[in-house]
C-alpha cells in the first residue's frame, strides 16, 4: 500500500501526518503529488470528502520551505469561496507549514481588518483568502502578490457559482506568470475551464471521479410522507439517535425554527445559518464539532466547506432545488471512506421534482411510503439518545447573546478577535494548532457578548442558507455581523478535506 513516506516529502511533514494517524494517502492525493512536487500545474477534479485539501497543501508547504520571508509579500496563495472553507483549509495547512518555518494566515471579510493587515506587515508565507477582501486589502497596497509562487485555486467551481471569477481573475492577474497554479474543483462548467486556460501552463489533469458520482458507502433513501404532520414527526424521530446527523432546510427561517423546536421536544439541536452572526455560527459549529450537541440543523451554508467527523445522517428536510446541492449537502456525512445514510423527505407534491432530482444526481433511491415509527425510520434512527426535559435540552445548547446597551447616538459596540481549531485528514480524535488570525467584528442586530462553554474561537463566513455571502461580508446589500469573543476553545474534529 502506498503511503506519504514514499513521496518526495520533507521528514517533519511525513512525521506531523504519522503523528496525526495519517498514514495512507486517498487517491486524488496520491494520482497528483508526484506531479505538483515536481511544480507542474495541476488540475484536480474530485467530489467532495475525497481529500483535495491536503493535495495541495502538502506540495504547497514543501516546494516553499526555505524561502526568505518578506513583509507584505506572501510566497504561497490558496483561494478560496468562502470563510468557512478558508478556517478548514488553513487549519490543515498550518500545522503542515508550521513543522517546515512557515507561516500562514487568513484573509476573509466580515471581520475588523486590522489583524489581517498586522499578520501581512509582519510577514507570511502562504495567505489562504477569499476574494472579496483580498481586493480590499491590494486596492489599499497592503500586500503584494509579485513574489507568489504558488496559487492554488480551492473548489473554483463553487466560486464560479457565487459569481466570483471576475475577481478570481484580477488577481491572478497579479500573480507571476511564471509561478506554479494548482487548481481543484469538483467540476468544470460555469466558466471554470476558462481559468483552467487562461492561467494553467499544460496542466495535468487528475480525475478520481466525477462531481455527480455518488459516493459508493453513502445509502440513499426517499422516504415518501403523507403530509406536514407526519413529517414533523418523522424528523423529530430521525433527529433523536445518539450520533451526530445534519438536518438541512431551505431558509433561514425554517432551520431556526426547526431547532428550536427539536430543542424544546427534548433534541438539543442547533442551527447553522445567513441570519447568525459570526461568533454564534462559531459556537454553534463548535458545539456541533465537540459532540456537546449532536443535531445541526443548516441551510446550504454548510453543504461545502463544513467538515466534521463521523456524521452518520444527511436528512434533506426540505428537499434541494438542483441536484448539485443534493450532492454537496449529502457529502457531510460517508467522508473519509466511511459510510453514511442520506434521507429525504418527500411530500405528495413534491413527487415529481423528486424523480428529477434523483435522476439527475444518479441515485436509485426509490421513495417509500412512512409513518411515524415505521420500522425503517427506527432502523435509520439507530440508538436512540436519552430523552431529556425542555429546560435539559435547551441548556445544552449554547446561549444566545445578549444585545449590548448602547447610549443614544451611540455606536455599536467593537467585536473582539478568534481562532479556529479544526484537524485535517486523521482520526476523530485529532486536533489541530489554532489558527493565526482572524478579527474583529461589528456587533450584529443580535449579537452581544457569546456566552462561554463550548464556544469555538474560529470565525466563520455569514454566508446565507441559499447564496453565501461574498468574502466582504456582503449579502443582499447587509454587511455581515461579528462580536465578542467567546471565552473558550472548543477543539473541531476534522477529517477528509
Amino acid at each position: 500500500m502506498t503511503s506519504f513516506a514514499s513521496f518526495d516529502l520533507p521528514a517533519p511533514v511525513v512525521q506531523h501526518l504519522s503523528d496525526t494517524g495519517i498514514t495512507a494517502p486517498f487517491p486524488i492525493q496520491t494520482a497528483t503529488l508526484p506531479d505538483t512536487l515536481s511544480g507542474r500545474d495541476v488540475l484536480g477534479r474530485g467530489r467532495t470528502g475525497s481529500g483535495k485539501t491536503l493535495a495541495f497543501a502538502l506540495p504547497l508547504v514543501t516546494r516553499l520551505a526555505g524561502r526568505r520571508r518578506v513583509s507584505k509579500r506572501p510566497s504561497g496563495l490558496v483561494l478560496v469561496p468562502t470563510r468557512e472553507l478558508a478556517n478548514q483549509v488553513n487549519a490543515v495547512v498550518e500545522p503542515l507549514a508550521t513543522s517546515l518555518g512557515l507561516v500562514t494566515t487568513t484573509i476573509f471579510g466580515g471581520v475588523n481588518q486590522t489583524r489581517q493587515v498586522n499578520a501581512l506587515r509582519s510577514g507570511v508565507d502562504i495567505v489562504i483568502a477569499c476574494p472579496g477582501r483580498l481586493e480590499d486589502l491590494l486596492g489599499q497596497g497592503v500586500l503584494s502578490l509579485e513574489d507568489v509562487q504558488i496559487t492554488v485555486l480551492d473548489e473554483a467551481d463553487h466560486m464560479a457559482d457565487l459569481g466570483f471569477l471576475p475577481g478570481v481573475k484580477r488577481i491572478m492577474d497579479r500573480t507571476p506568470r511564471v509561478g506554479q497554479r494548482m487548481l481543484f474543483s469538483a467540476t468544470l462548467d460555469n466558466g471554470v475551464d476558462v481559468l483552467v486556460k487562461r492561467y494553467l501552463t499544460n496542466p495535468l489533469h487528475h480525475a478520481v471521479d466525477s462531481a455527480e458520482s455518488p459516493v459508493a458507502a453513502m445509502t440513499h433513501h426517499v422516504l415518501a410522507v403523507s403530509g406536514a404532520d407526519d413529517k414533523k414527526d418523522i424528523v423529530q424521530e430521525l433527529a433523536s439517535g445518539t450520533g451526530r446527523r445534519v438536518l438541512f432546510t431551505r431558509t433561514k427561517h425554517q432551520a431556526k425554527r426547526l431547532a428550536k423546536q427539536l430543542t424544546t421536544a427534548g433534541v438539543p439541536a442547533v442551527d447553522l445559518h445567513g441570519n447568525l452572526t459570526q461568533p454564534a455560527r462559531e459556537r454553534n459549529l463548535a458545539a456541533f464539532s465537540s459532540g456537546a450537541v449532536r443535531v445541526l440543523v443548516a441551510t446550504d451554508i454548510a453543504a461545502r466547506g463544513i467538515h466534521v467527523d463521523d456524521v452518520e445522517l444527511v436528512v434533506h428536510v426540505d428537499p434541494p432545488a438542483e441536484h448539485k446541492a443534493y450532492l454537496h449537502r449529502s457529502g457531510r456525512t460517508a467522508r473519509a471512506g466511511s459510510g453514511g445514510d442520506v434521507v429525504t423527505i418527500m411530500l405528495p407534491e413534491q413527487t415529481g421534482d423528486m424523480r428529477t432530482l434523483t435522476r439527475q444526481a444518479k441515485i436509485s433511491a426509490k421513495p417509500v411510503s412512512v409513518r411515524p415509527g415505521d420500522k425503517l425510520i427506527s432502523e435509520l434512527v439507530g440508538e436512540r439518545a436519552q430523552v431529556v426535559s425542555a429546560a435539559q435540552a435547551a441548556a445544552t445548547v449554547p446561549s444566545a447573546p445578549q444585545q449590548p446597551q448602547r447610549a443614544a447616538g451611540g455606536g455599536q459596540r467593537r467585536g473582539g478577535r478568534g481562532r479556529s481549531t479544526g484537524s485535517g485528514q486523521g482520526p476523530a480524535t485529532s486536533a489541530s494548532a489554532p489558527q493565526r488570525t482572524a478579527g474583529r467584528g461589528r456587533a450584529g442586530q443580535s449579537s452581544g457578548r457569546p456566552q462561554g462553554g463550548a464556544g469555538s474561537r474560529s470565525v466563520y463566513s455569514s454566508s446565507t442558507g441559499q447564496a453565501p455571502v461574498d468574502s466582504r461580508g456582503q449579502a443582499g446589500g447587509a454587511r455581515a455581523q461579528g462580536g465578542r469573543r467567546p471565552s473558550r476553545r472548543a477543539t473541531s474534529t476534522v477529517r477528509s478535506v
